[in-house]
């Protein structure tokens, strides 16, 4: 379920998160359902544990997956797009994107803005 390129420009912890959002998004990861652990996911990807453990985090702060100690990490739908966890993985998407254009953040803002006010109002 979770694959990441070592030889891709953006940071594996970036690209973890990722996968887990593009899993819920696509139903392979339903809420409820225990992730690896951090060692067991590092190991697997060949990445140092706190990378794996930043990713964890990460997805924690967005809703994604809830850590309950000892007993593990489990995904939940993301709290902040509610019904459509794809809208979080698209975000992510895009930003690797740009990290791979190597393009700033304000450039990359300037961007999403300058797009979406050019579309037709609707």
């Amino acid at each position: 379920m979770i694959r990441i390129d070592l030889s891709d420009r953006t940071p594996p912890y970036q690209q973890i998160r990722a996968a887990v959002l593009a899993a819920l998004a696509t139903g392979e990861l339903r809420p409820g359902d225990r992730l690896p652990t951090v060692r067991q996911l590092a190991g697997d990807l060949g990445v140092a544990p706190g990378t794996v453990q930043r990713a964890y985090a990460e997805l924690e702060e967005d809703g994604a997956v809830e850590s309950k100690g000892r007993r593990g990490t489990f995904a939940r739908t993301p709290a902040e797009v509610g019904k459509s966890p794809s809208l979080s993985a698209a975000a992510l998407h895009f930003v690797e994107e740009v990290d791979r254009l190597g393009v700033g953040p304000a450039e990359a803002i300037a961007a999403i803005a300058s797009v979406l006010s050019s579309r037709p109002a609707g």
